[in-house]
């Protein structure tokens, strides 16, 4: 009986509750001798341990407010994209650049032909042209002129006439149209205005003269316009500043070897500089400093009245 009582930890009531407690709670030896938890997989239906569920953050409302950082709306809004590039035409002054210059003058045309109104601003703020930007648009003209001629044909036969006529009138407008602009009053300096008119009458000198006589009016009608020009400028010339350009710019005999080369078509000019060289100096024949023998004869015989008369230089007119 003794014995079953020393053995029986049941039978004595104070072993029991000691008993309860070391259930509940593992001794030393099992924590350090318990085969780790960690080492083998855990099943999906095994509860989670009371020490990792007191770890969390729901079982630690503090734990939670310090370690996970707070949403703020504007990492969780998206960003508008607003400065991105999108397709737009080109401002203006960029479109102008790209444009060649048949380009722009065709948009200017345009633009002016739509609204008249500003026909006219064009005109009084666009530059003026110069005497070498016009003779480059001059030469265009005569170029295209020569390059339609047909070959193996006689250039002055009516049928070349017919093949070039278009070429031929585009010239002669463009001329026409053109020297105006050289011209006083619009045109205040002399030189400027001998210097076009010397051009352009030697591109009239090189235009055929064709075997119909009703295809050669263009060419004299150009002649006796150039001749008037001539006149225009003369008369202007010898107004300002005692006619210098005329008397020393060596004018007279360039204009006295256009009119043998025109068939005297520009006996106009040619009188009008022997009135304005009679009247500078005053009734003589007086030859200025420096002149050649060729000049002197000339001015002479432009004094006395008898230039041309020995050469027959004005006769035949139209």
């Amino acid at each position: 009986m003794n014995t079953l009582i020393h053995h029986n930890p049941l039978s004595a009531p104070h072993l029991l509750a000691e008993a309860a407690t070391n259930r509940l709670t593992p001794s030393r030896y099992d924590s350090v001798h318990a085969p780790s938890m960690s080492g083998r997989k855990r099943k999906a239906s095994e509860e989670p341990d009371n020490d990792r569920m007191s770890t969390s953050p729901a079982a630690s409302p503090s734990l939670s407010a310090r370690l996970l950082p707070t949403a703020t709306p504007s990492r969780s809004t998206k960003r508008s994209r607003t400065g991105g590039p999108i397709g737009r035409p080109l401002a203006l002054p960029r479109l102008l650049e790209t444009l060649s210059a048949e380009q722009m003058r065709q948009l200017l045309q345009t633009v002016a032909d739509q609204h008249p109104d500003l026909q006219q601003e064009i005109v009084t703020k666009a530059p003026r042209p110069s005497i070498d930007s016009t003779l480059s648009v001059l030469g265009r003209y005569e170029n295209d002129f020569r390059r339609a001629f047909p070959l193996g044909n006689r250039p002055t036969s009516e049928y070349t006439y017919n093949r070039v006529r278009h070429q031929l009138l585009q010239l002669m407008e463009a001329l026409r149209e053109y020297t105006p602009h050289f011209l006083p009053p619009h045109e205040t300096q002399t030189i400027l205005s001998l210097n076009y008119l010397n051009e352009v009458t030697n591109m009239i000198h090189r235009l055929p003269d064709w075997d119909s006589f009703q295809h050669q009016r263009p060419k004299q009608d150009a002649y006796d316009e150039i001749s008037k020009a001539w006149a225009l400028v003369i008369r202007e010339a010898s107004k300002r500043a005692g006619g210098f350009h005329l008397q020393f710019g060596g004018w007279d005999q360039k204009l006295v070897e256009h009119n043998q080369k025109s068939g005297g078509r520009l006996e106009e000019a040619v009188n009008e500089l022997r009135s304005a060289l009679g009247f500078m100096q005053a009734g003589t024949a007086t030859t200025p400093a420096g002149a050649t023998e060729e000049r002197a004869s000339i001015r002479q015989h432009l004094f006395s009245g008898s230039y041309g008369q020995e050469m027959g230089v004005g006769a035949g007119r139209w």
